[in-house]
């Protein structure tokens, strides 16, 4: 982070890029040091990815996928009713180490023309914990 914050105040001491780029880099940092504020993702051998074309397949996930490591399975989720794809999907690998390899080498990179994202899949909440469904329910 400070090496951002460093070159962050370089370009911003340059007049020319100050004023064309000064708000937008400001924003950038905001949301860098908002982003910093999260918790560590907690370590899986399921990744969560999302951004996929509506026509990649479970099939294409898995392939692509395969190249960081073994991949016990891959599913793109669809819509019950009409089938197709929601956008998003999971891949479970054989062991954290390849988890995390496939993570590196598939995050912000292209799958059927999109740019996917990949992160450690968080787990399920246990039945029956998974919180009011009216949100004023705790204020009665």
């Amino acid at each position: 982070m400070a090496l951002r914050t460093l070159i962050t105040r370089r370009l911003l001491s340059t007049s020319v890029f100050s004023s064309q780029f000064g708000a937008a880099v400001s924003n950038l940092n905001a949301a860098g040091s908002a982003a910093s504020d999260k918790p560590a993702p907690v370590p899986s051998d399921t990744l969560f990815v999302s951004g996929l074309n509506k026509r990649t397949t479970s099939e294409k996930l898995q392939e692509a996928f395969a190249k960081f490591g073994e991949v016990v399975h891959a599913k793109v989720v669809t819509d019950r009713n009409t089938g197709f794809s929601k956008g998003f999907g999971f891949v479970k690998y054989a062991t954290l180490e390849e988890a995390s390899k496939g993570i590196e080498g598939m995050d912000a990179k292209f799958l059927d023309g999109w740019v996917i994202f990949a992160e450690y899949a968080r787990p399920r909440p246990p039945l029956g914990q998974t919180g009011p469904q009216d949100p004023y329910a705790q204020r009665r």
